[in-house]
Formats: structure tokens, sequence, C-alpha cells
């Protein structure tokens, strides 16, 4: 029997996660009218924008320290070139010329991130649960935070990256999970 979302622990809310963008971008895939391609790649960023947001703020911040750097380090640059075509496909529409090659290379950039993490030994996720993190705490902080992430941007705030030239690395670099009351 599958678990609910309550009962689900770190990992398997982001795996869940993973697996609803793989099938809002196989939809899209499979669409053929502009709206339709336009409502679900409006879907896709949205759910990535959050996910990005409960791993930057709680997931990755528990991991740092516990799991390989250079992993870790590779999340975040990813978050920010998945983060980069979020923005240009949310300001264009999809009558834009270049608007489905757009959604393309984002599927391709999380399907890589994706495997990044999920690979079975080496995975950052495979790694951050030999390392014994609290998953379920994780989990708590995470379903908290998703309601929030969630309201901010439907209300429209952009995604913000945090490796690139003139960003705030500092954020990427914490090594423990932002307080939930401190939002």
């Amino acid at each position: 029997m599958a678990q609910s979302y309550e009962e689900m622990d770190a990992i398997a809310l982001l795996k869940a996660d993973h697996r609803k963008v793989e099938d809002i971008f196989a939809a899209f895939e499979k669409a053929t009218s502009k709206a339709k391609k336009q409502a679900l790649a409006e879907q896709a960023c949205l759910e990535l924008k959050v996910h990005t947001v409960l791993e930057e703020e709680i997931f990755y911040p528990a991991c740092r320290g516990q799991i390989e750097g250079d992993l870790l380090d590779e999340g975040y640059v990813e978050h920010d070139t998945a983060k980069l075509l979020i923005n240009e496909i949310e300001a264009a529409s999809a009558e834009d010329d270049f608007y489905d090659a757009k959604v393309k290379v984002l599927s391709e950039v999380i399907e890589h991130h994706v495997e990044e993490e999920e690979k079975r030994s080496e995975g950052m996720f495979s790694q951050a649960r030999a390392a014994g993190l609290d998953m379920d705490a994780l989990a708590d902080a995470m379903r908290a935070r998703k309601v929030t992430a969630m309201e901010e941007f439907q209300a429209g705030k952009p995604a913000e990256t945090l490796t690139l030239e003139g960003d705030d690395t500092e954020k990427a670099l914490i090594d423990t999970p932002l307080d939930a009351d401190a939002r």
C-alpha cells in the first residue's frame, strides 16, 4: 500500500515531486495545442520552484558536511540552470520562438538532476540516508514550507538563483536547515 503524503519521509516527498514533474513533462510532449502546452509548462515551473525551495532551504543544508560536497554544489548549480529557464518560460508565451525548446531543455536538465539525486549507492539521497539524517523531521519541515512556498510562487514570485555571479552564495553554503519559524 502506498504511503500517504503525511506518512512520507523527506526522500519519499522529494521523489514524489520528481515523479509529478516527470508526468507533467510527458504530458507536455504529447500536447498539441499551444494553450495546453503553456498550461503544462506553467504547472511544471511552479512545481519546480517549490521543489527547489524545499531542497535549498531544508534538505541540502541538512546534507552539507554529511554527504559528498561536490554533489551538493552541483545540485545547487543545476537548480540555478533550471531557474534561469523557468523564469524565461514564465515570461514567455507558447507562441514565442524557442518556447517548446526551452521547456524540452528544462526537462532534460531536471532529468539529469533527478538521476544525480536518486542514484542507488552514490546518489545524494542514498548518501543522506546513510548519513543518518532525520528524514521524518526534515519531511515535517518540508511539508510546512511547501504550503508557504506555493503561496509565494502562485502570487508571482520569480525563481531566485543562489550560485551565479552577484548572488548571495552564503545561502547555498549554510550547513543547517533554515528555521521554519524564521520564514
